[in-house]
């Protein structure tokens, strides 16, 4: 008599925590592919552009 509710929350409990696993990795697959976007996206300027950045400012 007291199987069935342990069963359904066991279930319950147990697909609960499936889901909040997959979540965490899509999260973290996201914030993965958020940085890398970032990174192309704005390199760090080397010394040349830098310079003739410098160049065009004091014209």
């Amino acid at each position: 008599m007291v199987m069935w509710p342990a069963v359904s929350l066991l279930g319950f409990v147990v697909l609960t925590a499936l889901v909040v696993l997959m979540g965490m990795q899509s999260t973290k697959r996201y914030e993965a592919e958020k940085q890398a976007a970032s990174a192309v996206r704005h390199p760090a300027p080397d010394a040349t552009a830098r310079a003739a950045a410098a160049a065009t400012a004091v014209l």
